[in-house]
């Protein structure tokens, strides 16, 4: 194989790099997520080149997002609750308002470039491949292969960045402007948690590679993140065999994972029923009702810190519980599905999210980010309160 850039033959930026395999053509433009100068690039490679397919670093549902200002009002945020997809959807807001953010600073809505790239395809009738892995199996599969401190330091870090307040210098802005921003953050992340970075960015390079391999014709366009174009080289210069397959799947929950889901409620009920065999029923109902205050009282303190609906803060209450002992529900999940029944989001909520988001107080004003907030909340203290509750009912058995 022989890979060449060819700035001096077309007067491109170092962002272009070309390799050629087999007799086909890849021309990979490395973009900035929140940069105007990368969409005018790619516009003007995809002009000049006029290559046979035009891949991008797209999915269907991503692409739909770009081109459609009214996403989130499409959202069936019921249906979203009762899949359990909630937190992906947490995690998707956080990482969008961080480069909506930036892209502000910057005067470009962040994926500009991508678009310009689809349309340049449609305006010139050729091919578009969208090469991405869905987003909402990356961000499940980034998601399940983090425990649970590693999740909560994510979500923290992420609402830091939409919070801060620091001021970007011109400096700053020219350095920006040539970076794929999001790839950037992600590779930070991945220093602190690499099995994030091998979800978010390893394995999709190794995706956009194989499906750049699959599409048709001989000259391919890829238009794919800065941060991505390296990685896809050197798949394509190992002419790695990726299966594809296998890194759509959402992993399944490990078995010792399943063990200690449905372990932690077998020995609470062992216990209490140990204790009403060893010392008496009265003994017995003193600990089951320990258990329902330590989880009842914490998970609706977190929904009442959201200022939910009552009867949201009263279902957390009764809830946390039962939900405790089972791993197939959480609480936070059922506080979500009442507080969107009770108080549901409005239309100019799903249109102001991603602004929103990025001011404090708002987390309590907007109502979809307030539904963000009692699951969030009410989580946190159901599991408080699962940890309390097992430490002192399991005390109480060798007492």
């Amino acid at each position: 194989m022989e890979r060449i850039t060819i700035q001096e033959e077309k007067n491109y930026t170092e962002d272009v790099q070309t390799v050629n395999k087999g007799g086909r053509k890849f021309i990979i433009v490395g973009t900035a997520h929140i940069s105007r100068q990368s969409a005018d690039l790619v516009r003007e490679v995809i002009e000049k080149e006029n290559p046979d397919v035009v891949c991008v670093e797209l999915d269907e549902k991503r692409l739909k997002a770009l081109s459609e200002k009214n996403r989130w009002e499409n959202l069936d945020l019921k249906s979203i609750i009762k899949q359990k997809q909630l937190s992906t959807l947490i995690i998707n807001l956080v990482l969008s308002s961080y480069q909506k953010k930036l892209g502000e600073k910057l005067g470009v809505t962040p994926g500009t470039e991508l678009l310009e790239a689809v349309n340049t395809a449609k305006e010139k009738n050729i091919p578009i491949e969208l090469c991405d892995r869905e987003v909402r199996i990356t961000l499940r599969r980034a998601w399940h292969s983090m425990g649970f401190w590693q999740k909560m330091k994510l979500v923290v870090g992420g609402f830091g960045g939409i919070f801060e307040k620091q001021e970007l210098t011109e400096e700053k802005l020219a350095e920006l402007r040539s970076k794929d921003v999001l790839s950037e953050m992600m590779d930070e992340l991945g220093k602190a948690m690499p099995v994030l970075k091998t979800v978010i960015i390893d394995e999709r390079d190794q995706y956009l590679a194989e499906k750049m391999k699959q599409s048709k014709g001989n000259k391919i366009v890829s238009v794919v993140g800065a941060g991505h174009a390296q990685g896809i080289i050197k798949a394509l210069d190992n002419n790695e065999q990726i299966n594809i397959k296998e890194i759509e799947e959402i992993p399944k929950p490990s078995p010792v994972a399943k063990i200690i889901g449905w372990g932690i409620p077998a020995i609470i009920i062992a216990s209490i029923l140990f204790i009403g065999y060893s010392k008496g029923l009265s003994e017995a109902g003193d600990n089951a009702i320990f258990w329902i205050l330590a989880n009842g009282i914490p998970s609706a303190f977190g929904a009442l810190l959201a200022l939910a609906h009552p009867i949201t803060i009263i279902t957390s209450f009764f809830a946390a519980p039962i939900t405790s002992l089972t791993p197939l529900i959480g609480a936070g999940y059922v506080a979500a599905f009442v507080q969107v029944y009770f108080q549901p989001p409005l239309v100019k909520d799903f249109q102001n999210v991603g602004e929103n988001a990025k001011q404090f107080f708002m987390w309590w004003r907007n109502r979809l980010l307030k539904v963000f907030l009692v699951f969030i909340l009410a989580s946190l203290g159901s599991v408080l309160g699962t940890y309390v509750g097992l430490f002192e009912i399991v005390k109480n058995v060798f007492n």
